[in-house]
C-alpha cells in the first residue's frame, strides 16, 4: 500500500509539471486559432494517442482479463468529460485575458474548493480549510485586483473553471478506483473533444492554415498535457485519496509561474508576487492541517471487550 501510495505521488507531480507547462502551449495555441478549436484538436488528438496503447496493453493480457465497455464506465467517462470541456474551456477563455501565472495560482484554488464541495456530500470541513481559504481568498485579491479595484475577465473564468476542476477532481477520484482508468481517460477525452469542436463550429472561424500554424502547441498540449498528463492523473488517482491528490496536483500553479516568466517572460509586481505565496500557503494549510483523530475503542477490564 506505501508503495502504490508512493507512486501515485510521483505520477501526480510529474501530472502537476505537465499541467503547469502546458499553460504555455495552451496561450501560445490561440494566437492562431480560437480557444475551442485549439481545446477539441488537442483533446482529439489525445484521444488518437490513447487508442493504440489500449490495444497494445489488451494484446498483452489474456481474454479472461478484458473487461469490455459496460454502461457504469462510459457514464464516469462523460460525467468525467463534461467537467473536463466545462472547466479547460473556462481556463482556454481565460487566458485570452489574464497571464498564464494569474491562470495558474487562480485554477489552483481548487485545492481548497476540493474539501469545501466535500460539505455537500457529507464530509465534515476542519479549521485548517477555513483557515486556507481566507489567505487564499487574500493571496488572490492582491495577485488579480489592479488599480480601480477591477479585476481582469480572465481571473474571473479561471475562479469559474476552479470550481469545475474541484468536481472533476472528486469524480476522478471516485470513478478510478472502480473501472479501468486507461478507458475512462479515453472516453473522457473524447467527450471533450467532441463539445469543444462542436462549440467551435458554432463560434470560431476555422481555417486550415491557422490550425498549422498552431500545430507545434496542438502537438505538445495534446500529447504531452493531455494524452500524458491526464492519463497519469486518472491512473494515479486510483490509489489517491482526493484531497491529498488536490494538494500535490496544483503545484500545476508554481510550474506555470516558472515557465511563464522562462518562456514568455512574464513578471508581476511585487503585490503579485506576494498574493501568489499566500495562495500557495492557504493551499498547502488547507491539506497540512492537523486532523482531529478519531478516538480509540474502550475496553472495557471486567468483559475484555
Amino acid at each position: 500500500m506505501r508503495s502504490n501510495a508512493l507512486r501515485a505521488d510521483l505520477l501526480m507531480l510529474l501530472t502537476a509539471m505537465i499541467w503547469g507547462s502546458s499553460f504555455v502551449a495552451q496561450r501560445l495555441g490561440m494566437d492562431s486559432i480560437g480557444p475551442f478549436l485549439y481545446s477539441g484538436l488537442r483533446f482529439a488528438l489525445a484521444a488518437l494517442m490513447l487508442l493504440p496503447v489500449l490495444r497494445l496493453l489488451e494484446g498483452r493480457s489474456s481474454s479472461a482479463a478484458i473487461v469490455p465497455l459496460n454502461r457504469q464506465l462510459l457514464r464516469g467517462g462523460v460525467l468525467m468529460g463534461l467537467a473536463l470541456a466545462l472547466g479547460i474551456n473556462l481556463q482556454q477563455v481565460g487566458l485570452l485575458f489574464t497571464s498564464v501565472t494569474n491562470s495558474g495560482f487562480i485554477t489552483g484554488l481548487y485545492v481548497i474548493i476540493v474539501p469545501l464541495l466535500g460539505l455537500f456530500i457529507g464530509h465534515k470541513t476542519g479549521l485548517g480549510i477555513w483557515l486556507g481559504a481566507s489567505l487564499a481568498v487574500v493571496g488572490m485579491f492582491l495577485l488579480s485586483v489592479g488599480d480601480g479595484f477591477q479585476v481582469a475577465s480572465g481571473d474571473w473564468l479561471q475562479l469559474a473553471g476552479a470550481f469545475v476542476w474541484g468536481v472533476h477532481v472528486l469524480l476522478v477520484g471516485f470513478f478510478a478506483g472502480r473501472h479501468d482508468p486507461l478507458r475512462l481517460a479515453l472516453v473522457q477525452f473524447v467527450t471533450c473533444a467532441v463539445i469543444s469542436l462542436v462549440l467551435a463550429v458554432i463560434f470560431e472561424d476555422i481555417q486550415l492554415q491557422a490550425i498549422m500554424a498552431a500545430g507545434p502547441a496542438i502537438l505538445y498540449g495534446g500529447i504531452i498535457g493531455v494524452a500524458v498528463g491526464f492519463t497519469l492523473q486518472v491512473v494515479a488517482q486510483k490509489h489517491a485519496i482526493a484531497s491529498h491528490a488536490a494538494i500535490i496536483l496544483s503545484l500545476e500553479a508554481v510550474f506555470a509561474a516558472i515557465f511563464g516568466a522562462w518562456l514568455l517572460g512574464e513578471l508581476l509586481q511585487v503585490r503579485g508576487y506576494f498574493g501568489c505565496a499566500l495562495m500557495f500557503a492557504g493551499m498547502l494549510l488547507a491539506q497540512l492541517w492537523p486532523k482531529k483523530l478519531a478516538p480509540l475503542p474502550t475496553i472495557d477490564a471486567k468483559t475484555g471487550s
